[in-house]
């Protein structure tokens, strides 16, 4: 996708009062329009159904800690149909929070925005937290595995930096912005992620104090390292786990799951991923690739 677009802000009204941004981030559902579909042994809306379940049953049991928004950060359709993306919106509407989305490398980015138009998600880019910042960058090359931020998506980070430079900001996007130490993923990652930490570095000169995260979806592993002051996180998918540390494409006996993220005012950051019961969903680990 990576067209030109302009900054579009939602302000976003948070449930707490002492200022903290409660999200999570749910990704890479890869959902099929057909609900039985399997992917490598799992069939990818059943075990959303359950990420689903699981956090609608943490919510009961913790009514306290309502959460603000959701992050969707892409591949949320593996065959890039209208059902899909409608089985997405289904189960997202059963969530209390907005989702906030971006499109990874295995969507088809204009029938998602219109799928999702359709069902009332928004299509802001730019989110004004208490004391933080959002912004949700497109790394899509149509047809390419690997991610790439246009000029203009560039623009937009550089725009936010200079408009609010005195705001905590988490950066969004679907290909990882660092290694995660897996070979075969590390080729299909962000190639230009250099022009992202050049930016996040300019940002940081001069306002010593301001938190930078990026977080990404695509890897389908949980991921927390800081590099020159900026946090890198990503996340599990709601589907099939990818093995960690493994040159070659291998799948993980790790379970679904999904991250939750508490931004504070000041900019600390506190993070858990969650996962449903082990053995819930069991890949076929002899597959070679997908």
């Amino acid at each position: 996708m990576n067209q030109a677009r302009t900054l579009d802000t939602t302000e976003i009204s948070l449930h707490s009062t002492d200022g903290v941004v409660e999200l999570l981030q749910i990704t890479d559902t890869h959902l099929f329009a057909g609900k039985n579909t399997d992917l490598l042994g799992i069939a990818p809306w059943h075990s959303c159904r359950a990420v689903v379940d699981a956090i609608l049953e943490d919510e009961r049991a913790c009514e306290a800690s309502r959460r603000d928004l959701i992050l969707a950060t892409g591949d949320l359709s593996q065959d890039h149909s209208g059902a899909s993306y409608r089985h997405f919106t289904a189960l997202m509407s059963e969530l209390a929070p907005p989702v906030f989305w971006l499109p990874g490398n295995h969507d088809d980015a204009p029938l998602m925005q219109a799928e999702l138009d359709r069902a009332g998600i928004s299509n802001a880019k730019h989110l004004l937290c208490g004391q933080w910042q959002i912004l949700l960058l497109d790394t899509q090359i149509p047809g390419e595995t690997h991610g790439e931020l246009s000029d203009s998506q560039l623009a937009l980070l550089e725009q936010v930096i200079e408009h609010y430079p005195e705001r905590h900001l988490l950066v969004a996007v679907h290909h990882q912005a660092v290694p995660v130490g897996c070979a075969w993923l590390d080729q299909h990652n962000l190639r230009n992620a250099d022009a992202l930490r050049a930016l996040l570095t300019r940002h940081q000169v001069g306002h010593d104090g301001v938190s930078r995260v990026v977080l990404s979806g695509h890897v389908h592993q949980g991921f927390d390292q800081t590099h020159h002051g900026v946090r890198y996180l990503a996340s599990p998918s709601t589907c099939l786990q990818f093995k960690p540390l493994s040159d070659d494409f291998a799948l993980d006996s790790m379970a679904p799951g999904w991250r939750a993220i508490s931004l504070y005012p000041d900019g600390r950051l506190s993070t858990q991923v969650w996962r449903l019961p082990p053995d819930a969903f069991v890949p076929d680990f002899s597959a070679k690739g997908y």
